[in-house]
C-alpha cells in the first residue's frame, strides 16, 4: 500500500527497548540520521543544506517503509525502525555513515548485553489471550522455534528467541506472537540465510492456523471441505466438485512445504492464495493441488494426471506461469501468459484493439501490440481528405489503458508496442519513454520495442542510406520479410526516387541506430527484436507472418488482423535436475525427459481449458496450439557446477542443457500428437516438411548472405525425433519460450531463468516491507572457508552484493559468483545464441553493462543479430555510485538510475 509517510502516524506506536510503548515520533529518526552524518563528517555537517535535504529525503524513505509494512498502523520495534535507517543510508549510497551507524548500534547492543548480564531477572511479560493476561514463559517460545529450526543448520533457536522477546511488550496478544516470531526470524536472514528457512516454518504455522484453525488436524483433513467451501464462494469451479476428493487428499505430501524460503512462502501467501474476506483459505499444498486439478480437469483419468501434476509442481521441478496459478480451478480460468495482436489502419480497427487489449489486461496477461500497419504523420486520408496524425496519438491511449486496467489489483497492467524501423513514425516513437518534451507525445507507462529487418543492419553495417516510408504507400512490407523484403523495400526506395511515392524520408543508417541504441541507454526503450530471424526460422511460415514479439520478447508467433495469438508458459527448474554420479554433478535426463513430458501435457491442456476475452485469440490458439516451455535456475546451475558464466564451460552447458530440453519437448508433443491429433493448421509446416529448428539456422545465414558463426553440433538422436514427428505430427505449433520467471523463481527459490547473478546480496521490497535476501549457496561455500561472519556480511552490503573487491575471498570464488554487471555481456549473448539455435520461439534476453558506452552497446547488440538471437529484452546498466565501488571507473556524469531486477513488468508473463 502506497501512502503519504506523513498520514496516519498517529495509528503508530514504537517499542522501546525497556518494553515500554511509545507514540511514534518521526523527528526521531531525522535526528539520528543527522547525528550519523556528524560523527563522520564533524559538527559542521548538521547545518549543511546537502545533509539536511538526504536526512529529510531518507526520513521519508524510512516512513514508507515502515507504514508500508503495516498499512492499517501498530506496532513496531525501535530496532526495526533503525534497520530500515541503516538500508536507507545503503540505497542512498551513503555508505561510511551507514557503516558509522552500523558500528554504534553494535556498541550500544553491547552495553545493554553486559548490562542485562549483571541483572538478576529479566523483565516479566504478560500476553492477554482471550481476554485475560498471562505470563508469557521464554521456554514457550523456545519450543515453538526449536520445532521450526529442526533439520536446519547453522541455526539458534535461542538467538531467535531474544530477538523474539525484545520485540514483545507487557499485554500484548496472544495473536501477535506469531508476527513477532517471524520478524525476528526473518532479521537474522542477514546473518545467515538458513534463517529464511525457520522463518518460512514460522510463517507456516501461522498460515496453518489461519487456514485449518481448530476444526481440522491436517491438510488433508480439510481438502474436502475446502472444495466445497470454495464453491460455495464461487471463487472455485464446481467441477472439481467430481475429483476424488479423499483419493487425492491422501496425495498431499504437508512435508514439501518444508521446501519454502521464507520470499518464496511470503510471495504466495501475498498474492496466490485464494481468500475469503480476507482470510486465506489455501495452504501451500491445496494451492498445488487447486491449480493441478484445474489443468487436469478435461483429463480421462482426471485423478490420476490431477496427482501427477500436483507431484510436478509441489516438488519445485516445473512451475507454471502466474496467470495459471492465479486462475486454474477457478471459475475464471484465464490461464495463459501471453497475448499478441496486430492492429489495422482504421479507427475502427484501432479502438477494437484497444478494447481488446483491456480485456485481455483484465485478467493478467502481459500484451504485444503491432503498430506497423498503422500509417504515419502526415498520411492523406481519403474519407476526410485530411492528413494523419500518425501512430503517437494513439499510443498515449494504449498507454493510459495499461494504466487503468490493473488486473484486478493484482499486477498492473502491461503491454509492449512495436515497430517496423522502416515507419515514419520510428524518430518520434524512439522518443516515447523520454522524461523531457510534449508529454501529450510521451508514454511513460508503456514499453516500446523496434521490429528491425535485416536490411537495416546491412545498412548500418555498410554505412548507408535509410528509408523511412509510410504502411499506408507501402502496405505489403509489413508482411515480407528476408529476401523477399529487401528486394521490394529498394523497389519502393526507386519509386520515392522517381517521385512516385511522395511521403517519405532519407536518414542516414548509422544515425538512426546510435539514436536507437542512445535512446536505450538513456530510457531503458525501445526494446532491439529482429523481425526476420523470427520469420526466417519460425515452423509456420506456412500460416502467416510474426508481426511482433510479447511483452517480455519471448514469444514470436503469428499474428493478423483476424487473429490474436496466445502462449501458455510454466518454466522447469533446471537445479533440481542435475544428478551427482560419482560425486559429478551433471544433466539428470531421465528425469527431465518425464518432467518436460508432464509440463507439456499441462500446457497443452491449458488451450483447451483457458477462458479467452476475444474470439480472435481463441481461434488462433485452438488452431495453432503454441505454448511456451522454458527453464529457470540457470546461474544456479553453473554454481553447483563451479562454473563461471563467464567460460567456455557455461557456454556448452547452456548449449547441451537446452539441446535436452528442446528435443524432450518436441518428443513430448509429438507423443501428444499421436495420442491426441495434430493440431489443425500443422499441414505445411516446418515440422511436417521434416524441418526442425536447429535446421533453420542454415535458411537463416542463406537468406542473409552471410554465416551466423554458430557450432551446429549435437549429442542426441535427432534424425529418430524427425522421423517420428514425420509419422505422428506435432500437438503443438511452438513449443519453447524462455520467459523472465521473475516472480516463479522466488516461489522456487532459485535464480531468475537464464539471468546470470544480479547480487550475491539485495534488498528485497514487498508488502510486508523490505529485508535483506542473501545467495545461500555462496554463504555455503564461505562458511566452508570459514569466512562467512558479520564482516563478509557487512563487505558484501557496501559493495552491493559483489564478491570482486573483497580482498580474502579466493578469485575462484569470485568469478563463480560474478554478478551480472562483472561480466561482459557478449558471454550472455554467445549463451544466448547456443540456446536460440535450438529454440523454436525466442527468450528474454536482459544485456547488463556497469557502464556503457556507445561502442560496448553498438559491439553488444551487433553481435546479438550476427548470431541469429531472435529479441532482446531490458538493457540495464548501475548507477554512478554503484560503478565506482563494482568497476575501476571515474564517476559518470550520465549515468542513469539503478535499474532493479524485481522489475514488475518483468514478471508479466511468469
Amino acid at each position: 500500500m502506497d501512502r503519504s509517510p506523513n498520514l496516519g502516524l498517529a495509528q503508530f506506536q514504537v517499542i522501546r527497548r525497556t518494553g515500554e510503548v511509545v507514540a511514534f515520533n518521526p523527528e526521531k529518526i531525522a535526528i539520528a540520521i543527522t547525528k550519523a552524518f556528524i560523527a563522520v563528517e564533524g559538527s559542521e555537517a548538521g547545518a549543511s543544506n546537502r545533509v539536511r535535504e538526504i536526512v529529510a529525503r531518507l526520513t521519508q524513505t524510512v516512513l514508507r517503509a515502515v507504514t508500508r509494512r503495516l498499512p492499517d498502523g501498530g506496532v513496531v520495534h525501535i530496532e526495526d525502525i533503525q534497520d530500515q535507517v541503516e538500508l536507507a543510508l545503503m540505497r542512498e549510497g551513503c555508505h561510511d555513515v551507514a557503516k558509522a551507524y552500523v558500528l554504534y548500534r553494535e556498541q550500544r547492543a553491547a552495553a545493554r548485553r553486559a548490562a542485562r548480564e549483571q541483572q538478576a531477572d529479566a523483565p516479566r511479560i504478560e500476553i492477554l489471550e482471550r481476554g485475560a493476561r498471562r505470563p508469557l514463559e521464554r521456554g514457550e517460545l523456545l519450543t515453538r522455534v526449536e520445532a521450526a529450526c529442526k533439520g536446519i543448520t547453522d541455526v539458534s533457536a535461542a538467538l531467535v528467541v531474544d530477538q523474539t522477546w525484545r520485540n514483545l511488550y507487557d499485554g500484548m496478544p496472544v495473536e501477535e506472537l506469531d508476527h513477532a516470531l517471524i520478524l525476528a526470524a526473518r532479521i537474522l536472514i542477514e546473518r545467515d540465510p538458513s534463517y529464511s528457512h525457520v522463518a518460512a516454518r514460522l510463517h507456516l504455522r501461522l498460515l496453518e492456523h489461519e487456514v485449518l484453525g481448530g476444526t481440522f488436524s491436517s491438510q488433508s483433513d480439510y481438502f474436502p471441505h475446502y472444495i466445497k467451501r470454495g464453491i460455495e464462494a464461487e471463487l472455485l469451479d464446481v467441477r472439481l466438485a467430481e475429483f476424488d476428493l479423499p483419493r487425492l487428499a491422501a496425495a498431499l505430501k504437508p512435508e514439501r512445504d518444508l521446501q519454502f524460503g521464507y520470499l518464496g512462502l511470503q510471495t504466495l501467501y501475498d498474492r496466490y492464495f485464494l481468500h475469503i474476506d480476507g482470510r486465506r483459505i489455501e495452504t501451500p499444498q491445496v494451492f498445488f493441488m487447486r491449480v493441478a486439478m484445474g489443468l487436469a480437469l478435461n483429463e480421462v483419468e482426471r485423478d490420476v494426471r490431477a496427482i501427477e501434476f500436483y507431484d510436478l509442481l509441489s516438488s519445485f521441478d516445473f512451475m507454471s506461469s502466474t496467470p495459471t496459478l492465479f486462475n486454474s480451478g477457478t471459475r475464471h480460468p484465464q490461464l495463459s501468459s501471453c497475448y499478441l495482436t496486430t492492429v489495422s489502419d482504421d479507427l475502427d480497427g484501432i479502438f477494437s484493439a484497444i478494447k481488446e487489449n483491456a480485456l485481455l489486461q483484465k485478467y493478467a496477461g502481459g500484451l504485444g501490440n503491432d503498430w506497423t500497419p498503422v500509417r504515419a504523420l502526415g498520411s492523406h486520408i481519403k474519407g476526410t481528405n485530411g492528413k494523419s496524425q500518425g501512430v503517437i496519438p494513439f499510443l498515449k491511449v494504449v498507454n493510459d489503458t495499461a494504466v487503468a486496467v490493473n488486473q484486478g489489483g493484482k499486477r498492473k497492467g502491461a503491454v509492449c508496442v512495436y515497430l517496423e524501423t522502416w515507419h515514419l513514425d520510428i524518430e518520434e516513437f524512439i522518443e516515447l519513454r523520454k522524461n523531457t518534451g510534449d508529454e501529450r507525445r510521451r508514454c511513460h507507462d508503456m514499453n516500446t520495442a523496434h521490429w528491425i529487418p535485416d536490411l537495416f543492419m546491412k545498412r548500418v553495417m555498410e554505412g548507408g542510406e535509410w528509408t523511412l516510408f509510410s504502411p499506408s504507400d507501402v502496405p505489403d512490407l509489413h508482411e515480407r520479410y528476408g529476401r523477399d523484403f529487401e528486394q521490394a523495400y529498394i523497389e519502393y526506395e526507386t519509386k520515392a526516387a522517381r517521385g512516385e511515392i511522395k511521403l517519405f524520408k532519407k536518414v542516414s543508417a548509422v544515425q538512426l541506430w546510435r539514436k536507437m541504441l542512445t535512446m536505450l541507454f538513456e530510457t531503458g526503450h525501445p526494446w532491439l527484436t529482429f523481425k526476420d530471424a523470427c520469420n526466417i526460422r519460425s515452423p509456420q511460415r506456412h500460416a502467416g507472418v510474426v508481426h511482433s514479439s510479447n511483452l517480455c520478447t519471448e514469444i514470436t508467433l503469428n499474428t493478423s488482423e483476424t487473429e490474436t495469438a496466445v502462449c501458455n508458459l510454466g518454466s522447469v527448474n533446471l537445479v533440481s535436475h542435475l544428478e551427482n554420479i560419482e560425486g559429478e554433478l551433471r544433466l539428470d535426463h531421465r528425469k527431465l525427459q518425464r518432467t518436460v513430458r508432464i509440463a507439456m501435457r499441462m500446457l497443452d491442456n491449458v488451450i483447451d481449458i483457458n477462458y479467452y476475452a476475444s474470439q480472435k485469440a481463441k481461434n488462433a490458439n485452438l488452431r495453432h496450439r503454441p505454448v511456451g516451455l522454458g527453464i529457470m535456475g540457470f546461474a544456479d546451475c553453473l554454481a553447483r557446477l563451479h562454473i563461471p558464466y563467464a567460460s567456455a564451460e557455461a557456454l556448452e552447458f547452456a548449449d547441451r542443457s537446452m539441446e535436452a530440453v528442446c528435443y524432450y519437448a518436441y518428443w513430448a508433443s509429438s507423443e501428444l500428437a499421436e495420442e491426441r491429433g495434430r493440431y489443425p493448421s500443422y499441414q505445411g509446416s516446418d515440422w511436417s516438411r521434416g524441418i526442425l529448428p536447429l535446421d533453420t539456422v542454415a535458411r537463416l545465414a542463406e537468406e542473409r548472405g552471410m554465416p551466423t558463426g554458430l557450432d551446429l553440433s549435437t549429442t542426441l538422436d535427432w534424425e529418430l525425433l524427425r522421423a517420428r514427428i514425420q509419422q505422428h505430427g506435432m500437438r503443438n505449433s511452438n513449443c519453447i519460450a524462455i520467459a523472465p520467471t521473475a516472480t516463479i523463481s522466488n516461489i522456487v527459490g532459485v535464480s531468475a531463468s537464464i539471468e546470470p547473478i544480479y547480487q550475491n546480496l539485495y534488498v528485497k521490497s514487498n508488502l510486508s516491507g523490505e529485508f535483506i535476501v542473501i545467495n545461500e549457496m555462496l554463504a555455503r561455500e564461505l562458511k566452508a572457508l570459514n569466512l562467512w561472519d558479520e564482516v563478509m556480511v557487512a563487505d558484501l552490503k557496501y559493495f552491493d552484493g559483489s564478491l570482486a573487491k573483497i580482498e580474502h575471498v579466493p578469485e575462484s570464488l569470485k568469478r563463480i559468483y560474478a554478478t551480472a554487471f562483472e561480466i561482459d555481456p557478449i558471454w550472455l549473448v554467445e549463451a544466448a545464441a547456443r540456446r536460440q539455435k535450438w529454440i523454436d520461439q525466442a527468450q528474454s534476453l536482459n544485456i547488463y553493462l556497469a557502464q556503457p558506452s556507445g561502442r560496448k552497446l553498438d559491439e553488444t547488440y551487433k553481435l546479438a543479430w550476427q548470431r541469429g538471437l531472435k529479441t532482446t529484452y531490458y538493457l540495464r546498466t548501475l548507477g554512478a555510485s554503484q560503478v565506482e565501488k563494482t568497476v575501476d571507473t571515474e564517476r559518470s556524469e550520465t549515468m542513469p538510475k539503478t535499474c532493479h531486477i524485481d522489475d514488475p513488468d518483468c514478471e508479466a508473463c511468469q
